[in-house]
């Protein structure tokens, strides 16, 4: 799969004029790679065009336009995008109240090694998470992991040939399953894979 160079990425002053638009752009797509496991666990399916939003928005805000500084932050995000045999996913636990969300990450530490993805005739296959760095301590978990699912060359010829996904988080303190992921999501993951 294809990763983003510097010279793919557009100038601060060409961002700025085409940003509206490719926000828009980025928000529709991302609606198709957004998956809810219950009502606070949130996975996004990264892919080329969510990290370089991602990329575009790190240099606006931070207003880097150095070449070190441009392939510092390709560095970061590059292994974010999947390689054709897996999905990579930013795994957001979210919970509105402060003190909920305080009690409930102490709780939930290890979640991000729970959530698992199904093929139809498969075993599950669990997030290898946060590869780049420990996200969680001896108190609590962290808010946002980065997990990775490594499919099988079987289970995508079965993917593409119909068959049904599902994803799941088995926790002893949270537990939801999301199955059969629709279509037009499973579709949307689907492309990710060679």
């Amino acid at each position: 799969m294809p990763h983003i160079t510097a010279d793919t990425l557009l100038s601060l002053e060409r961002y700025h004029k085409e940003r509206a638009a490719f926000r828009a752009r980025v928000i529709a797509h991302k609606k198709l790679r957004t998956l809810h496991l219950g009502d606070h666990v949130t996975l996004l399916f990264e892919d080329e065009l969510t990290i370089r939003y991602q990329v575009q928005e790190m240099l606006r805000v931070e207003r880097i336009f150095e070449e070190e500084g441009i392939a510092e932050e390709l560095a970061t995000y590059n292994p974010l995008i999947p390689d054709g045999s897996n999905w990579k996913a930013t795994m957001l636990i979210e919970y509105s109240d402060v003190n909920e969300r305080q009690d409930m990450l102490a709780k939930l530490k290890g979640i991000e090694r729970e959530v698992r993805v199904q093929v139809a005739g498969f075993d599950p296959v669990f997030a290898i998470a946060d590869e780049d760095l420990e996200r969680e301590n001896a108190d609590k978990t962290s808010a946002v992991h980065f997990l990775r699912f490594e499919l099988t060359p079987a289970m995508a010829a079965a993917l593409r040939g119909g068959a049904a996904l599902a994803l799941a988080v088995h926790h002893d303190h949270y537990r939801a399953e999301l199955a059969p992921v629709a279509e037009a999501q499973r579709a949307a993951l689907l492309a990710d894979l060679a």
